[in-house]
């Protein structure tokens, strides 16, 4: 049957001229961005018979209700951690929607952040923070509290990995690296920011981590740095609620981000700290094949950030926002395993799923031994 609605390619057309309605600068709807993510989907399926539209025309006014209602001439997000991986990808995501973005970088000067400057519109200002450092923490708030009508949301991004490398190998300076970045950088952020996000009743995004969560091997200093933040988090979600603020933690699975740039400088640290027994237990054997682990990393990690981004985002729009997130392929399938069966079978499944099995030089001694008897 023939109908007025535009189908094929002039619908795709139809829904790019609402987009730009609905991205007016002088009107920022925050309900209208999840409106654009559906009207993606229904666009790219050019197929769909007439049906489907009165149920996207519904389905846009069920945002509006379940998002919140405030509208903002201008709407600012204050990010750490932008020089590279998700904190990189979600400030040319954020810019893109047409949010003012304050993006902090370790390195202003940097490459990632020279590219945010080239590929981004001028809504987005590149601020140097260095979360470790509270003198940048206090002067990228001021600049932020100048510039500002009212900061929505601020999202806590910057964190480091670490050596992925058993907890005994590690050196003491690679814990105390985790937590003052992951957790104590985090906080510092946290607190300074506070103070606009309570008049603003806005949003507080503490990307976290799987390994915060459950326990991982190989990410002894890491995953305990992520379970303070996870546990921070949850904790003023509680205690910002009466302010109107939330608090939502993202706890992604294993993504591609750049954070093993570092890997070379820190293995030759741990080599270098290893006490003389404990390089003799492992041997050189099992300290070298941490090097293969590494090279095999990147094949069970997700290269697709977007599940990562669209988490934020609803964390930043939703009425109601999740309290924990977990976007990537096995971020539920772990913890469900670690919370729901046995610990035997959860170190079990780890062990297999991980490729952790390697034997160190004086336990393969033993069991030879033990084999000739």
């Amino acid at each position: 049957s023939e109908s007025w609605w535009p189908r094929g390619h002039g619908l795709s057309i139809f829904v790019e001229h609402a987009k730009v309605q609905l991205l007016e600068p002088s009107d920022l709807n925050l309900s209208a961005y999840c409106h654009i993510y559906f009207s993606d989907f229904i666009s790219s399926s050019f197929w769909l018979d007439l049906h489907v539209y009165p149920m996207h025309a519904s389905l846009f006014f069920f945002l509006n209700d379940i998002l919140k209602q405030t509208r903002f001439s201008v709407v600012f997000l204050m990010l750490s951690g932008s020089d590279t991986g998700f904190g990189h990808a979600l400030a040319k995501y954020l810019d893109s929607l047409g949010f003012v973005v304050f993006a902090g970088v370790l390195h202003k000067d940097g490459p990632g952040a020279e590219e945010l400057r080239k590929t981004c519109s001028r809504r987005l200002s590149v601020l140097q923070l260095d979360i470790t450092n509270a003198t940048q923490v206090k002067e990228a708030y001021l600049k932020v509290h100048v510039l500002t009508v009212g900061l929505w949301g601020v999202v806590n991004n910057a964190g480091i990995l670490g050596f992925p490398a058993g907890g005994e190998l590690l050196p003491m300076s690679m814990y105390r690296q985790c937590m003052e970045v992951n957790f104590f950088g985090a906080v510092e952020v946290s607190k300074t920011f506070l103070p606009l996000l309570r008049k603003s009743k806005g949003r507080l995004v503490n990307v976290s981590s799987m390994a915060g969560g459950i326990p991982l091997p190989r990410c002894a200093a890491y995953g305990a740095s992520k379970a303070a933040l996870s546990m921070f988090s949850g904790v003023m979600r509680q205690e910002l609620s009466k302010w109107g603020v939330k608090v939502a933690a993202i706890h992604p699975s294993g993504f591609r981000t750049g954070t093993s740039n570092v890997w070379e400088k820190q293995e030759k640290e741990m080599m270098e700290n290893l006490p003389a027994d404990t390089r003799q237990d492992y041997g050189e054997d099992y300290l070298l094949g941490l090097k293969d682990y590494l090279l095999r990393m990147p094949a069970y990690c997700e290269a697709d950030l977007s599940p990562v981004l669209s988490a934020i985002l609803h964390a930043l729009l939703a009425k109601r926002p999740q309290g924990v997130y977990t976007p990537g392929k096995g971020a539920y399938m772990f913890p469900w395993v670690f919370c729901y069966l046995p610990l035997w079978f959860y170190d079990f499944f780890v062990s297999k799923m991980m490729n952790t099995e390697s034997v160190p030089r004086v336990l393969r001694a033993s069991e030879a031994k033990s084999k000739n008897l």
